[in-house]
């Protein structure tokens, strides 16, 4: 089911997105601070079937949602989880075209995705981790109320390298502060 900020749509992924997907998902500088990419073609059309699978198997622990702009162009993609249903514990992130930074997009993003875990799925604490060299992501998660906790060294094994993570988090009270 799609929903939408104040100029977004964020709507399930169809067989029909691979182009638009892979526009974004095979440029380097995009992938730079992903764990995944640059795509070929190949990942590209494996993950939108991966996303087809998820979405009929319909189990509600993963979301993952396109960002479409007003005239209709996929501008990037964005993915919630539930870590931990009995803890109300879950996690998001995003990414986007190139040609679409700074522009407030993924700021207006992850408050929705913020919103999305405490409003809709009745969360406690929603987190978010970003590289540390990527301070635009940081800005970002700041921007959408959570708070760093923390560096986690080695966190991530990415490219035949260990890479840092920043842990960002919000919880449910903190909106109400």
């Amino acid at each position: 089911m799609p929903f939408t900020t104040e100029r977004l749509v964020l709507r399930d992924v169809t067989a029909d997105d691979v182009e638009a997907i892979h526009a974004y998902a095979s440029d380097p500088e995009v992938c730079r601070f992903m764990v995944w990419g640059p795509n070929t073609v190949d990942d590209t059309q494996a993950f939108v079937k991966e996303q087809l699978e998820v979405l009929a198997a319909d189990e509600g622990k993963v979301v993952n949602k396109l960002v479409v702009d007003a005239s209709g162009l996929v501008i990037g993609g964005a993915e919630f989880r539930v870590l931990s249903a009995e803890h109300r514990r879950g996690e998001f992130g995003h990414v986007y075209r190139r040609d679409r930074w700074g522009q407030g997009y993924a700021t207006e993003v992850a408050r929705a995705m913020v919103a999305f875990g405490f409003d809709e799925l009745g969360l406690e604490r929603i987190s978010a981790t970003c590289d540390p060299e990527n301070k635009a992501s940081a800005r970002v998660l700041e921007k959408a109320g959570l708070r760093l906790e923390g560096h986690m060294r080695h966190h991530l094994w990415v490219r035949g390298q260990w890479r840092d993570s920043l842990l960002y988090a919000v919880l449910s009270g903190d909106q109400k502060a």
